[in-house]
């Protein structure tokens, strides 16, 4: 279905009556409203980045709502679409911390590098945040982070805010490394977001475990 090792990794769970459920109200609810991200962009984030070459996994709660801004990766937009809140909290952290101004919204570029950008819930529909909750999306979704918590190779898992810190006890695997904070978005960034350095505190972790680190500013 992805074309990738997530296809072995997955494909029990893919074989699951639930995670089957849960493709046939997808498709009905793509046939019959306007929803996010493009049907063909609902998986990206896996194809984007195999189970092998995952390094850090960035987690979202559910996709941007608002007209042509999902693209399959957790609080990333294609460039011609106007910049969303979290996101550009987002990159002011990142050029607080790491001296790096981007002048791009589309993060394909990190997922390419091995940054997992994973929503729990992985559709939704227009202007109706949430509005996928609850079918099945984050059973699956659970399931990608405990096959990647049973890997041995080190991976980063960055946990922004209640939601994300919620998916902390399927992480329980001594290798791995987390880094948390509160939300980016404007509601919470001031209370912790803003200083907590998740970019520097990633790539000197995967540095100490001779792991290549990510080019942020790509």
């Amino acid at each position: 279905m992805i074309n990738k090792n997530w296809d072995i990794v997955l494909k029990e769970e893919m074989n699951k009556e639930y995670f089957k459920k849960l493709g046939i109200f997808v498709k009905n609810e793509y046939k019959n409203k306007i929803c996010y991200p493009q049907y063909k962009d609902i998986f990206n984030a896996l194809r984007y980045t195999d189970y092998d070459e995952v390094k850090v996994v960035i987690l979202g709660q559910d996709p941007y709502h608002g007209e042509n801004e999902a693209h399959g990766l957790s609080f990333s937009v294609r460039d011609d679409v106007r910049r969303p809140p979290s996101l550009n909290n987002i990159f002011k952290e990142l050029e607080s911390d790491l001296g790096i101004k981007k002048n791009n919204n589309d993060l394909t570029n990190w997922a390419k590098q091995g940054v997992l950008l994973l929503n729990s819930i992985m559709s939704v529909v227009k202007d109706t945040p949430l509005s996928h909750k609850e079918k099945g999306w984050e059973i699956f979704t659970d399931e990608i982070i405990k096959k990647l918590n049973d890997r041995e190779k080190p991976i980063v898992f960055i946990l922004w805010g209640g939601y994300a810190r919620s998916k902390k006890k399927l992480i329980s695997n001594k290798n791995h490394y987390i880094v948390e904070s509160v939300h980016p978005s404007p509601l919470s960034a001031y209370n912790g977001f803003f200083g907590s350095k998740p970019f520097s505190k990633t790539n000197n972790f995967l540095i100490s475990k001779n792991i290549t680190p990510i080019d942020w500013s790509k």
